[in-house]
């Protein structure tokens, strides 16, 4: 089994395989199921759900570092959360502890949600050793950083302001211009935010050499962020 990882450290699951369909649907179920329990539910009651599911967040993700450090699998290329996914996880975590402002809630609408989505769609488990630990931590991270923003959405009344999908795609871009150098200073194959390497997934997004496939990213994320606007404010086309 170790040797297995060390020559392929990334478990890639196909959308159109048994196991990609199965995850999805079974992700999309308990997804639609807080959702819809949330809408029953008072805001004071909602505020509760949603702590206890940043709690589950806060758990896993702090168990998953404990453990790579104790099993000497923690690298500093690898484990920073400086991933979008790691960085919406840290904002989903502030919860817990902070009343969260709407720019950052923004963010985390338009990069976690999305981010989540295209994680979930075309998962890529890194160094995955065969347990249902990792496997449920992938799922169940990703999963709430979609689920968080949605829930804040529909059940807690946040809304996203005029222009937040431009703002949303200026900060991120501030952020790849610190992450960029970043990953080749830090070498030893670091790929923070995908943006040393394209990531070794079946998505149509992920197309072209570097540096040319972050150029097409950033045009396809644009018209995502706008598309994402124009659809939870019930905007015309």
């Amino acid at each position: 089994m170790i040797l297995d990882l060390i020559q392929n450290p990334h478990y890639v699951i196909d959308i159109d395989s048994y196991e990609g369909i199965r995850n999805i649907t079974i992700t999309i179920f308990l997804f639609i199921s807080i959702l819809i329990l949330g809408r029953n539910l008072s805001k004071s009651k909602n505020l509760l759900l949603l702590k206890i599911i940043c709690t589950v967040a806060f758990i896993s993700t702090g168990y998953d570092h404990i453990i790579d450090v104790l099993n000497g699998n923690w690298r500093i290329e690898e484990d920073l959360p400086l991933h979008l996914c790691s960085l919406s996880n840290l904002i989903v975590i502030l919860v817990l502890f902070t009343p969260i402002n709407k720019k950052i809630f923004e963010f985390l609408f338009y990069c976690g949600f999305l981010g989540g989505l295209i994680s979930i769609l075309t998962p890529q488990l890194n160094y995955y050793d065969g347990g249902w630990f990792m496997y449920l931590s992938y799922y169940s991270s990703h999963g709430i950083i979609m689920l968080v923003p949605l829930f804040m959405f529909y059940n807690l009344d946040y809304k996203l302001s005029k222009y937040s999908w431009l703002r949303t795609f200026g900060i991120l871009n501030i952020l790849m211009i610190f992450i960029l150098p970043l990953n080749f200073l830090i070498g030893n194959g670091a790929n923070y935010m995908y943006l040393h390497e394209a990531p070794n997934i079946k998505n149509p997004l992920v197309f072209g050499d570097w540096p040319y496939y972050i150029i097409n990213w950033e045009i396809i994320i644009i018209i995502l962020f706008y598309l994402t606007y124009l659809i939870f404010t019930r905007k015309k086309i």
